[in-house]
This record gives structure tokens, C-alpha cells and sequence, in this order.
């Protein structure tokens, strides 16, 4: 049976995913990319999967994010309803936890399913220069 859009709005959020681990930077004024092509998740409304890439940029100030914690966080999300935007938002706010980048934005691009597709992004400072 197909949830409410109520139900499902917060449906993901208080979800405990695995901590993203960060190792010293040692550098300065560096971006760092990072391309997610594979991520996925399923809609809180239907149940049905959602596919899409993941890209995000950020730069590091005293903490780099670990790949391999990073990969393992992302793929936690496979079996976790949750709605675009609240995936995009939730990765932004565990990388800001985890590496207190000097800027990150996150961006999703979503497969279409039923003829539309999406494109999220989330960013801290919220008013990024477009440059980044």
C-alpha cells in the first residue's frame, strides 16, 4: 500500500546510516570532485528504486572525507526510502559533520521515472560562488 506524501515526507531522515570518516588534510585552497554514478535508493511514496549520480565537490579545511567510508555510507542508502531532496540534504549535512569543509556543494541527477527526472543540489555556505 502507497504511503501519504505526509507519511513519507520525513520518511529516511532519523534513519542511523554508517559514519563517514575523514583523515588531516595537508594541503590548502584545493576542490576536491567526487562522482557517485551508481547511487540508489527507493521512493518513500511507492517503494519502487530510485537511480541517479551523486557528485560532490567541496573544499577541505583540516579533514579530508575517507573514500572508503564514503562508499559505505552511500551504499546504505539502497534500501532506504527517502525522497530525493531529503537524500541530497541528509548527504550535505553528514559531510559538515564529519570535515567542516570550507564550502561542499552536493548535487543529485535522477534517472526519469514516468517521463520526469530531477536534479537536486544542496550547498554550504547556501549562497556558493558559482565558480565552485
Amino acid at each position: 500500500m502507497e504511503k501519504t506524501y505526509k507519511d513519507a515526507a520525513k520518511s529516511g531522515l532519523s534513519a542511523r546510516l554508517p559514519e563517514i570518516e575523514t583523515f588531516e588534510n595537508q594541503f590548502k585552497n584545493y576542490k576536491i570532485t567526487i562522482s557517485i554514478p551508481e547511487f540508489t535508493s527507493l521512493c518513500p511514496k511507492t517503494g519502487n528504486p530510485d537511480f541517479g549520480s551523486i557528485i560532490i565537490e567541496y573544499q577541505p579545511d583540516k579533514r579530508t572525507i575517507e573514500l572508503k567510508s564514503l562508499k559505505t555510507y552511500i551504499q546504505s542508502y539502497r534500501n532506504l526510502p527517502i525522497f530525493y531532496e531529503n537524500s541530497i540534504n541528509l548527504i550535505l549535512r553528514d559531510i559538515l559533520k564529519a570535515c567542516k569543509p570550507v564550502w561542499v556543494k552536493v548535487k543529485g541527477e535522477f534517472k526519469p521515472r514516468g517521463g520526469i527526472s530531477s536534479v537536486i543540489e544542496a550547498c554550504y555556505p547556501p549562497k556558493i560562488n558559482e565558480s565552485h
